[in-house]
């Protein structure tokens, strides 16, 4: 069987992506859009989504190891399933007939690299769903200088909170270890809480929770994210100086003579 979904199959997954691919068929969304991701909001990244019928992308209620980090990444995405001996079996002869070592939860960290963010459906467990401990995640903050999102729990909190280049968001913390639960897949689409995630989509991470955007629309986001940015940045200005009130600055559109005033200001701070 295949562990890791075939590249022709992920390229087909993400067809609209108009960037290049990483061997495993994942968009290679550039590092400078991922860059400037890191300053957009939630709700800048929900509203370009919702624009384009993307209702179902977010995820809330997270537990987070680094609350005051923002999280963005190329997603690695991997399911796990409860265990059936007859599955299991089967997938462990693959992995190692592929020369995959270590538990199945350490084959999936062995495929990251810089700048992916692990994303597992674990479907929510937590006792015996610990992914990961300190140990693994030295080796995912390691790999990829980011972090994961785990829909199942975590053990050595008190390692991981010390992992200052990466962020993780999971259900929960429990002492025990991993148990019970299979590998069914390596980026294949997954589900996390409401939201469906495809490998390459870029994931941003944020106080408010998880969203998760599909390549072709991450250029709109960015752009709309900087936009609002400096409108807002305007706004406040004319309100702290009096110049405008608030019911004249908070719609949807600016009248004319306020837009004149914002493009004249952007020209200025541009020089």
């Amino acid at each position: 069987m295949n562990i890791v979904t075939p590249r022709e199959i992920v390229v087909e997954l993400t067809r609209l992506s108009p960037y290049e691919r990483f061997a495993d068929g994942r968009p290679r969304v550039p590092d400078d859009l991922l860059n400037r991701m890191e300053s957009a909001t939630t709700e800048q990244a929900w509203g370009v989504l919702r624009s384009h019928g993307y209702h179902l992308q977010f995820e809330g209620n997270w537990l987070q190891t680094h609350p005051d980090k923002i999280l963005v990444g190329r997603c690695v995405t991997a399911m796990m399933l409860p265990h059936r001996p007859d599955f299991h079996d089967l997938v462990q002869e693959s992995g190692v007939k592929d020369g995959r070592i270590g538990g199945q939860n350490s084959w999936v960290i062995d495929t990251l690299v810089e700048g992916d963010v692990l994303v597992v459906d674990m479907f929510g467990k937590i006792k015996n769903g610990t992914f990961v401990g300190d140990n693994l995640s030295t080796s995912i903050q390691s790999r990829t200088k980011r972090g994961a999102i785990l829909d199942c729990g975590v053990r050595d909190y008190q390692g991981i909170v010390q992992l200052t280049e990466s962020a993780f968001f999971c259900r929960g913390v429990d002492p025990t270890a991993i148990a019970d639960v299979t590998l069914a897949g390596i980026n294949m689409p997954i589900r996390i809480g409401e939201a469906t995630v495809l490998p390459g989509d870029i994931v941003l991470g944020t106080p408010s929770g998880v969203i998760f955007i599909p390549p072709h629309l991450i250029q709109e986001v960015v752009d709309t994210a900087e936009e609002i940015q400096l409108r807002d940045t305007f706004g406040k200005y004319c309100l702290s100086i009096g110049k405008y009130t608030p019911g004249e600055i908070d719609v949807p559109n600016w009248p004319a003579p306020i837009e004149a005033d914002y493009q004249e200001w952007l020209k200025n701070r541009k020089r």
